[in-house]
């Protein structure tokens, strides 16, 4: 029977209603449950009895899902050692210094050499590590357009947004709210650029995690009864410098980088 790789795999089967029969909040909470193994997917009453038996219950994550990151994560590296780095750096916007490539990463230089050892001073955890490795590998170069467009209405996104709002969007407005000076500190640590009449929010930040992957953070502060908000925004050319799932998976590393600064300063978002 086949097992599921990610958590999106558990979502797509789903029928999207969040019609709370299974008592879990959404179908993304019930998707989370399945893939951590505490509930069975035939728990779904939505779903037909023929579908939820194509599949094993997944086994309750242990510590080899740190295995499994770590795995990928030597599978992209042994990949770098076919790439031509000379090539590969006017298509990324990176630099060859004849050893490695250099590029700006949250505009830090973040180096990689053909053996894929990491030199660089911002913490590299592999949910930013492996984006990194896979725009090195597949981004196709297109020029930034200057559109910029919301996660879900990206070629690929219609799968992923939710998930990409519970896991990046919603943890990362927590840290701004709980730390008042977040956007100044990105300004200072990070290169952050203020950018003025970006829908209507009271902040607007382009940061650059990637050379040809800017993102736009929006903010609006609580006011007159309404909750605080933020949403984040990608170039419309996003998808095809990194592919919706290193999106993804750069936007909960990059909220995860935001949530370590916060700690560091004494606070718990």
């Amino acid at each position: 029977m086949p097992q599921f790789k990610t958590l999106m795999d558990v979502f797509k089967l789903l029928e999207k209603s969040n019609c709370r029969k299974c008592n879990e909040k959404t179908c993304l909470a019930f998707a989370a449950a399945v893939f951590g193994g505490r509930r069975p997917l035939a728990d779904c009453p939505q779903l037909g009895q023929e579908i939820a038996s194509q599949y094993e219950s997944q086994p309750q994550k242990q510590a080899n899902n740190a295995q499994e990151t770590e795995n990928q994560l030597a599978e992209l590296k042994a990949r770098l050692s076919q790439v031509d780095f000379s090539d590969a750096a006017g298509r990324i916007g990176a630099v060859y210094d004849g050893k490695k490539l250099v590029l700006k990463v949250m505009g830090k230089d973040f180096g990689v050499d053909t053996a894929g050892t990491v030199y660089t001073d911002i913490h590299a955890n592999p949910w930013v590590t492996a984006p990194v490795l896979n725009y090195i590998l597949y981004c196709k170069g297109v020029p930034v357009m200057g559109k910029w467009t919301p996660l879900r209405e990206l070629p690929s996104g219609g799968d992923w947004y939710r998930l990409f709002g519970q896991r990046c969007e919603k943890p990362m407005k927590k840290v701004a709210d709980a730390y008042p000076e977040l956007f100044s500190d990105l300004v200072d640590l990070f290169n952050g650029q203020p950018a003025e009449n970006q829908f209507q929010s009271d902040v607007a930040l382009v940061l650059y995690p990637l050379p040809l992957i800017p993102l736009l953070v929006c903010y609006w502060h609580a006011e007159d009864g309404m909750e605080s908000n933020l949403n984040l925004f990608f170039d419309a050319t996003a998808e095809e410098n990194l592919g919706i799932d290193g999106l993804y998976a750069l936007g909960a590393g990059i909220t995860r980088m935001f949530e370590k600064l916060a700690l560091r300063h004494g606070i718990r978002a």
